[in-house]
């Protein structure tokens, strides 16, 4: 999602660049603490009605910081507002600053994806019966009407990522976009996880979604894959590269990350080339391709030829 403009027509512009430079999504992430700007169901609902073809993703929602069914309603009322280009992506929360700012327990990672299992039962349940019914360890919903409808039963894509075992094996088991990340273990991201990026581990990572998918006697979910350092050499830009303290490691860690995805360099059709190869060798076919939306979309103009 792009950066908060002083005003609304700004934003909007902006917005649709993104859409005519050729993206298939804007994503807005949830956070509350650190300078974070954007309510991301009023910023998804905002780009939605502001574009005509580009879907919008929550990338991702903390699922402690919603009611699991009041979320769906508002999902449900994006997605029908929107003609179906909503993609709900929701995750168990990893940032205590967040949580410690608006008073929640930060749980043990097991409770918090515990909880996540059963708000995505209820979500489920939202998008392809009439009534919700559930009565878990963390919530109830008592015959809760599944109102707004599009058209039918279904719903929005469902987006869950992960890179712990748990995690994984859940998008396995009921995401319809399973994202592919690190395994997150400290508050902020250090050298250290740069290790969990090789493309030996991408390997598992994927290997364990496919599995969990197969036990569950269902299809494998799309995969997506964030790249985590992206310097396109001979694209256009706009000012000056953005870029996280976290894409110094890992371009620092060059060597050690030969054929990982997380590092994406090279002039455009290079980059192109090297999405193709990871496509292959992966299943990966949904990319996010870092912050300079110019550059990535020279990238896209490649693909399209």
């Amino acid at each position: 999602m792009p950066r908060l403009r002083a005003d609304a027509g700004s934003w909007r512009n902006e917005l649709r660049r993104i859409e005519d430079l050729g993206y298939d999504t804007v994503a807005v992430s949830e956070h509350v603490t650190d300078g974070w700007v954007l309510e991301p169901l009023a910023a998804m609902a905002f780009a939605a009605a502001s574009t005509t073809r580009l879907h919008v993703l929550s990338l991702v929602l903390t699922n402690d910081l919603h009611h699991p069914a009041l979320l769906a309603k508002a999902a449900a009322t994006i997605d029908a507002l929107s003609d179906g280009r909503l993609e709900l992506g929701i995750g168990a929360g990893w940032k205590q600053h967040d949580y410690r700012t608006v008073g929640l327990p930060f749980d043990p990672p097991a409770e918090r994806i515990d909880r996540l299992a059963e708000a995505l039962e209820i979500v489920r349940q939202y998008f392809s019966r009439e009534h919700v019914h559930f009565t878990g360890s963390h919530y109830a919903v008592d015959n809760m009407e599944s109102l707004p409808r599009r058209s039918g039963f279904g719903g929005p894509p469902l987006f869950v990522g992960g890179g712990g075992p748990r995690m994984l094996e859940l998008a396995g088991r009921v995401a319809d976009i399973a994202g592919i990340h690190l395994r997150q273990t400290t508050p902020t991201l250090d050298p250290a996880a740069v290790l969990d990026l090789t493309a030996e581990c991408v390997d598992r990572k994927i290997e364990r979604v496919r599995a969990a998918a197969a036990a569950a006697g269902r299809p494998t979910p799309t995969f997506q894959f964030t790249c985590y350092h992206v310097d396109i050499t001979d694209a256009p830009s706009h000012g000056p590269k953005c870029r996280s303290s976290f894409s110094g490691h890992l371009a620092e860690a060059s060597d050690m990350l030969k054929d990982s995805p997380a590092v994406l360099t090279g002039t455009v059709a290079e980059c192109a080339e090297q999405l193709l190869a990871w496509h292959e060798r992966y299943g990966i076919t949904y990319w996010h391709l870092g912050q300079d939306v110019e550059a990535g979309g020279a990238i896209i103009a490649q693909l399209s030829r």
